[in-house]
């Protein structure tokens, strides 16, 4: 007599390997849409921060343009700490322009 019905650990491996394989399909298409999504955050990312970026270096430009004002008033009243205001209000300009070109060659904008 041939017995063909199935063992149950027969059962059980074919129901695990019908689950793996069901796993593997979905998990691909599951990764592929994470992809997509991170993808298109970045590039939104890339965008927001290249406006960012520009309006800071404007309200940089501003400041910067005050403190030379200030820096010329009080070189025109004769005050003993030019020198060092002048001297800290150019590296607060230097610091400004190389950190927003670092900071887009870092994010590759």
């Amino acid at each position: 007599m041939n017995d063909t019905t199935p063992t149950p650990s027969a059962r059980l491996l074919r129901a695990s390997l019908l689950t793996l394989a069901c796993l593997a399909v979905s998990t691909a298409g599951i990764a592929q849409g994470i992809a997509s999504g991170i993808n298109g955050a970045a590039n939104e990312v890339r965008g927001i921060f290249a406006s960012v970026s520009n309006l800071v270096l404007m309200v940089g430009a501003v400041v910067g343009l005050a403190g030379g004002i200030r820096v010329f008033i009080k070189w025109n009243n004769g005050d003993q700490d030019v020198q060092k205001e002048l001297i800290g209000w150019a590296g607060s300009c230097i610091f400004l322009l190389l950190t927003g070109v670092t900071l887009k060659l870092f994010f590759g904008i």
